[in-house]
């Protein structure tokens, strides 16, 4: 199994196009056609962990944070320590790739991982993506209907939520006249043509809109197929930003921190009090969400756990939500989980025997100390 495989696999689960614009997703060092002994994880690299990939004999290294996310203008080994990662990862014949924003953004990703963390059932959503959203609308006669909506199918059209091969069909007639220099699959050159014809449409995500075009133009009869592309406004019902959902049972305020150190495994939070006594609906976004805290509160939610929440942003949402910081790394360290299952699933399907790794170490730079003067990570 090649690297290209896997990405493909992945980009499938979360785009690159759902990524925030000014993201630097996706293959970040090596080649795509390397072929893939053993994989291995990790929230960020750093040189104790791609060291630790080195010794494992790992040579697919997936990371949540990109490696280069500003540009490298000096790839001076001596003085970048980012540089210098990129030397050993050449040097070791290692590919490394990134999904970061798109990861945040998909559903059982990031925040989906940290809400079945927490335990929370019926999760969904915090806020849907908007205006990434466009109706593929394309006129094909009946008997081509079939290979035409499959093409626009496997491409990433007519995904609606929990349901796929989603699509509208209007029966109706359709008109033309060939030049002389045609050669049309219905009717005669040169002739006013009418044409029962349906019209399909279907919902699709923006970044899968230009692959749905070129799959549906090569599967049309037609040498000039007609079709029509609606901008829409609608969000994104399997796209978003964080996830709300419920605990089985209501819990206190002091219950429920208690519960959030124990299941993301942490000794240290920060929050602001909210102003129920009960915590049952609960909004999560792992890493810096705070800006998402209108939304957590429109949502109805009790409690909101997200963070690098500011001194003035918990000021916000004191007496209004019970606002908890608990750590970037922290919120976000669990998606690996996810990401581990899923390429499991993958290699199981494909019959590989490809083993994946996730580093043992914490790649965390935040630490706390405590009176004893004992160095503590979050």
């Amino acid at each position: 199994m090649t690297a290209r495989e896997i990405i493909t696999y992945l980009e499938n689960w979360a785009p690159p196009g759902a990524a925030w614009e000014r993201d630097n997703v996706g293959l970040q060092v090596g080649s795509a056609d390397r072929k893939v002994n053993k994989i291995f994880l990790c929230l960020e690299l750093t040189e104790n962990a791609l060291n630790s990939a080195i010794a494992n004999k790992c040579n697919f290294i997936f990371t949540h944070h990109p490696l280069i996310f500003h540009p490298v203008y000096k790839f001076d080994t001596d003085k970048n320590p980012k540089a210098k990662l990129i030397q050993q990862i050449l040097k070791n014949d290692i590919t490394v790739y990134s999904a970061h924003t798109n990861l945040d953004f998909t559903k059982n990703g990031v925040s989906f991982e940290l809400a079945k963390s927490l335990s929370l059932k019926n999760i969904r959503f915090l806020k849907n993506l908007d205006n990434t959203l466009s109706k593929l609308t394309v006129f094909v006669p009946e008997e081509a209907l079939e290979k035409v909506s499959g093409a626009i199918f496997s491409s990433g059209g007519g995904v609606i939520g929990e349901y796929k091969k989603c699509s509208y069909l209007v029966n109706g007639t359709g008109t033309f006249e060939g030049s002389d220099e045609t050669n049309p699959a219905v009717g005669t050159k040169g002739q006013f043509e009418k044409v029962p014809e349906i019209r399909l449409e279907v919902l699709i995500s923006n970044w899968n809109l230009p692959a749905a075009i070129r799959s549906m133009i090569k599967a049309h009869p037609y040498e000039e197929p007609a079709f029509d592309i609606y901008p829409l406004k609608n969000t994104n019902p399997n796209f978003g930003m964080g996830a709300v959902g419920e605990l089985e049972k209501p819990l206190t305020e002091d219950e429920f921190l208690n519960h959030v150190c124990n299941s993301l495994k942490i000794n240290n939070l920060r929050y602001t009090s909210g102003k129920r006594k009960k915590i049952k609906t609960v909004a999560v976004c792992g890493g810096s969400c705070s800006d998402l805290l209108n939304e957590a509160i429109g949502s109805g939610a009790d409690a909101f756990v997200t963070a690098d929440i500011k001194y003035h942003t918990f000021q916000d949402a004191e007496n209004r939500i019970l606002f908890i910081d608990a750590g970037h790394y922290e919120t976000e360290i669990l998606s690996l989980n996810a990401v581990k299952h899923k390429l499991e699933k993958f290699i199981s399907e494909k019959k590989e025997n490809i083993k994946i790794l996730k580093y043992k170490g914490s790649t965390n730079p935040v630490k706390f100390y405590n009176k004893k003067g004992e160095n503590q990570i979050a």
